[in-house]
Formats: C-alpha cells, sequence, structure tokens
C-alpha cells in the first residue's frame, strides 16, 4: 500500500534550517540591510534601521550585564506591544537570558506564579495600559520596592526577584528603562562579545505560559533554535523580503507576535511594524495605509472588526498583498472577505500551537483560494505530523484522529514539570497536540475540533467548527461559537452562542430553520442565545469552557458523573 494512504507528511524544502542564534541572527540583518527599516512604531515616534536597532539591542543588552544577570538567568517582559518590548527581547537572546513573556492579562496571583516559577531575577514592565496598572500590581506584590536601590529588591513574595526596569515611568526602587542602556561599558561589552561564540542554538531563550484552563499554566520552553526557524519558514511561505513591512497588532508576548512577526522579520530583512499597544481595529486600518504595509497578522475576531468598521472603505489597503490570518479556527467567509477588499490575495492561514514553536502547517501564496479558505495548507519545511486514533495508530487519509507533530519545532519542555512533559511529548518525540484533524491525499490538513471540544450527543461525534463554519454561511451571523452543554437523554447536547450583524435581528426558531434539512439533525444546536462578545483570551481564542459553565448554571443544567 502507497505511503500516501496513511495520515503522515513530512515537510521538504531547498532551504535549509538555519544554525543560528538569534544574536546572530540580529547580526546578519545589519550587515545585509543595515539602513532599511527594521522597527517603526508610530504611536511612541519610533523609525529605526536594522543598523540603529542592532546598537539599541547591543545597548540595553551591556546594560543587562551590567545589572548582575548571567547567562540562563530569567528575565520577565510585562506589557503590551512597544518597542521596548522587542528591545528586550533581542537584547536578553544576545546576554544569554531566558526571556519570560508575561501575558498582559495577568493579575496579582497569576504574576506571582510567573515570576517565582521561573525564577525571574529581573523583570521589564510597562508603567499602565488603560486600565491596566502593570507597576501598581508590582508594588502591591512587593512592597519593599518602595524602601530598596534599583537592583537590590529582597521581597518576601518575590524571592529570586532583584532587578525591575520600568518602561514610560519612574518609581521608587526601578530602574528607568531608558537609563539601562546607558550602564554597560567596556567589559560589558566584552562579555557580551565571549557570549555570542558561547551562546548555543539549542540553548533555551524563551518561556511562554499556555492559558492554563485546566491547572496552573505551563511554562512552554522553546530555544533559538525553535523558534528562529520558526519564524523564518513562516515568512518564507509569504515570501518575505526586505521590501516588506508587517503590520502586527497581535501581542508580542505571544508566539503569534514575537515568532511570526518578530522573529520572520530579522531573518528575512523585513520591516516590524506596531499600529497600536493594544488592538483597535481602526489604528490597524490607518497604520496599514500611513506605513504602506505589505503584510497584515491577525486572528479571525480582528479581521472581523476591521471589515465591520463603517468607515472600512474609506482607509487605503492597496500595499496589502500578504499576511497571516491564525490564532483561532479561520471562518471561510472571513478568509473571503480579506482577500476581496483588503487586497490580500497572498494571505496565508497557519496552524500550530506554543509548545511547536508555533507553525506546523501553513497555506502559501501558490495555494488556490478554495484551498487557503477551506484547509490549514500543508506542513511546514523540515517538520512531520502524523494522525492517529486513540490506540496511537496512524489512520487512513481523510479519517480524523489526533494530529501529532515531530521536528526541530518542537519544545525543550515545559519548564519543570518532567512528568507534564512525558504527557505531551511521547518516547519517540510526538507532540500530541489534542487537536482533531485529517490529512487529505494531496497532504493539505484541516482542523475539525479539540478532543476536548468534541461533542459526543447520544455516541455520535459532533465537530463544533464544523457546525460553526456552517452558520457563518447565514448573511445575518457576524460570528458564532458552538460548544456542548450538558443533557440528561444524550449526555450533551449543542449550544450555540451566536453574535449577529450590527442592525440585525434574528430568533432561535430562525436559525434552526436554517440548519433543516441542510446539515445533520444531530448538528442543529438545541440552545441558541444571542450575545454581544464572547469570553476571550488575549490571544483571540474563544473561552468555550466559560460559555459552557454560564449555560449550564444557568439552564441548571447538570453533568453525569462517568468513568
Amino acid at each position: 500500500m502507497a505511503d500516501t494512504a496513511f495520515s503522515y507528511v513530512s515537510g521538504t524544502s531547498d532551504a535549509p534550517l538555519l544554525g543560528l542564534t538569534i544574536g546572530q541572527a540580529l547580526e546578519r540583518a545589519a550587515e545585509r540591510w543595515g539602513g532599511r527599516k527594521a522597527l517603526i512604531s508610530p504611536g511612541h515616534g519610533v523609525s529605526w534601521s536594522w543598523g540603529e536597532f542592532r546598537e539599541r539591542v547591543r545597548d540595553l543588552a551591556a546594560g543587562f550585564v551590567k545589572l548582575g544577570l548571567e547567562r540562563g538567568d530569567r528575565i520577565g517582559v510585562w506589557s503590551l506591544n512597544r518597542p521596548e518590548w522587542t528591545l528586550t527581547q533581542f537584547a536578553a537572546a544576545e546576554a544569554g537570558l531566558v526571556l519570560v513573556t508575561v501575558n498582559p492579562a495577568y493579575r496579582l496571583h497569576e504574576l506571582e506564579y510567573a515570576l517565582n516559577k521561573l525564577a525571574c531575577r529581573a523583570l521589564v514592565l510597562a508603567t499602565k495600559f488603560k486600565t491596566s496598572d502593570f507597576m501598581g500590581l508590582l508594588r502591591t506584590l512587593a512592597p519593599e520596592l518602595d524602601r530598596c536601590e534599583p537592583g537590590a529588591l529582597r521581597s518576601e513574595k518575590l524571592p529570586h526577584l532583584r532587578a525591575v526596569v520600568q518602561v514610560g515611568g519612574t518609581s521608587p526602587g526601578a530602574f528607568a528603562f531608558e537609563d539601562v542602556a546607558g550602564l554597560g561599558g567596556g567589559a560589558e561589552r566584552d562579555a557580551l562579545a565571549k557570549l555570542r561564540d558561547e551562546i548555543q542554538f539549542d540553548d533555551a531563550v524563551n518561556v511562554q505560559f499556555t492559558s492554563g484552563t485546566t491547572g496552573s499554566p505551563k511554562g512552554v520552553t522553546l530555544t533559538h533554535h525553535n523558534i528562529l526557524n520558526n519564524g523564518h519558514f513562516t515568512g518564507r511561505a509569504m515570501a518575505l523580503g526586505p521590501d516588506d513591512r508587517i503590520c502586527i497588532p497581535v501581542p508580542l508576548y505571544h508566539c503569534f507576535g514575537m515568532v511570526m512577526g518578530n522573529l520572520a522579520a530579522v531573518t528575512l530583512g523585513a520591516a516590524m511594524v506596531y499600529p497600536g499597544e493594544g488592538f483597535d481595529p481602526g489604528a490597524t486600518l490607518a497604520t496599514v495605509q500611513s506605513e504602506r504595509c505589505t503584510a497584515l497578522y491577525g486572528v479571525p475576531t480582528m479581521f472581523i472588526a476591521e471589515l465591520d468598521r463603517p468607515d472600512f472603505v474609506s482607509y487605503d489597503l492597496t500595499s496589502l498583498r500578504t499576511g497571516i490570518m491564525a490564532g483561532a479556527p479561520c471562518p471561510i467567509e472571513t478568509m473571503r472577505n480579506v482577500v476581496d477588499r483588503m487586497h490580500m490575495a497572498g494571505v496565508t492561514i497557519a496552524y500550530g500551537m506554543t509548545e511547536t514553536s508555533p507553525v506546523s502547517f501553513q497555506s502559501s501564496g501558490a495555494d488556490s483560494l478554495e484551498r487557503r479558505v477551506t484547509t490549514i495548507g500543508r506542513v511546514h519545511p523540515h517538520v512531520e505530523v502524523k494522525v492517529i486514533d486513540p490506540r496511537g495508530r496512524v489512520v487512513p487519509r481523510g479519517v480524523p484522529g489526533e494530529l501529532c507533530t515531530r521536528g526541530y519545532s518542537v519544545m525543550l519542555g515545559y519548564w519543570g514539570e518532567p512528568g507534564r512533559t512525558a504527557e505531551a511529548v511521547d518516547a519517540g518525540g510526538w507532540m500530541h497536540t489534542g487537536d482533531i484533524a485529517t490529512i487529505d491525499a494531496d497532504g493539505y490538513g484541516n482542523v475539525v475540533g479539540r478532543i476536548k471540544d468534541m461533542v459526543i450527543r447520544g455516541g455520535e461525534n459532533v465537530y463544533p467548527r464544523e457546525v460553526e463554519e456552517f452558520l457563518h454561511k447565514h448573511p445575518k451571523v457576524q460570528d458564532v461559537q458552538v460548544f456542548g452543554v450538558a443533557d440528561d437523554r444524550y449526555g450533551e447536547e449543542l449550544c450555540a452562542w451566536v453574535r449577529l450583524r450590527a442592525g440585525e435581528a434574528m430568533t432561535a426558531e430562525e436559525l434552526r430553520a436554517f440548519c433543516d434539512g441542510r446539515i445533520a439533525h444531530n448538528k442543529v444546536p438545541r440552545y441558541v442565545e444571542f450575545v454581544d462578545a464572547f469570553p476571550m483570551t488575549v490571544t483571540g481564542k474563544a473561552q468555550k469552557y466559560l460559555m459552557r459553565l454560564a449555560v449550564e448554571e444557568r439552564l441548571g443544567l447538570r453533568r453525569t458523573t462517568t468513568a
């Protein structure tokens, strides 16, 4: 039987993996494209070339060394999208540090957990953004800041933290960010020069936390090799180069921003463009227009918000040609609108997870529109993927099963948690994603749901993604989330939360009538609720477990305990 009968694919490429550290990649970028733009942040008055950016990174890295940070130490960064975030990302790598990316939505308990879990010795943080008072929260955890010299913190609740670096303000006990770059001298620069030869591309360089919807968050430990190559090949799939400008409204603390954005840019010479600290659809469209961006990133809800602006047609988006829609299932109708109305004929879908650096499947500009709007593309270069049944056997092409990934992109592990690492990565090196997927005869993948999201109604498996795609075809529906809720008779029943387009009205009966005769009866939602918004993570993923809990509590539905 031919290999193509089985759901196994491996990515080939005429380009080898990069054997570089992030610091070496920045050095190469400055040598190749020194005069071209590297980082543009209009709201902060920043427009730096690759040569300027490299010098600023070196200065900050020398400052980190002067603070007493040593190779392998962990440094946290807690901020929304700012140039200082990116300087910290590259300077930490240059100094051999491990960057711990802290979710800007974290509050006291989560911040304390993250900093202590990684034993962070330093923290770079913004002062505040809108209602988020980062410095105020830190001082609540570590009131000792008010009584210590900068760099000499001794905190009861944060026992490992020594240095606090504040962006956009000055507070007792903290260094001002702009001052740190001036701390280093000749000795620190000599130390950095030696480090460039010592740091290896297999060293850990970044820890990102999973969402922690069940149990405590896990710290995904990633190497230079993991994330630099993933950014590189993600960018190659869009044919990015020095003439491109990537508009990055997605969070930098997440792989989407810092890997698919920043590291794609440094390996291919494109410019990083930040339209704002937090996502604003109008600011994003305005930045694309003013900076003549050629690529735009976003999760589906971001593109929906941009397309739905009343003044959308007033923006000149003709500079756009490509980009990425990822981070959550991408509605087909939204993808079509992005291609047709935003001039992004080369837009790609990317699929992956933090534990795989993140991308393992991506469509390309060479794929037909039909392929790009109905699949997640094909396997990434130098990556293997298989789809397996519950017994671990590779399934035939087209049969749903759990998607597993192996290759350079798989994480080192969950920081300090070998048991949880072994549950996720098996003895063969396969990362078990928890996603239910299919691979067709031509090698294109499709994700049909999460194992934990799959609804078992009366013994039949129902994949919410399939129902969502169908409901998106209704002209009144702007966005929809489908999930399972408890049911005494069937075990689970489907519930749909629906966001309608502006000015539209609809009843549950009307939505179910739209389904009748067009999809199987067991896929028609029993419960339909119309909402203004979904509970979302910062990265744009709908939190279905919160929706499920809300509906079950409101309707008095109780789950039966099973083995």
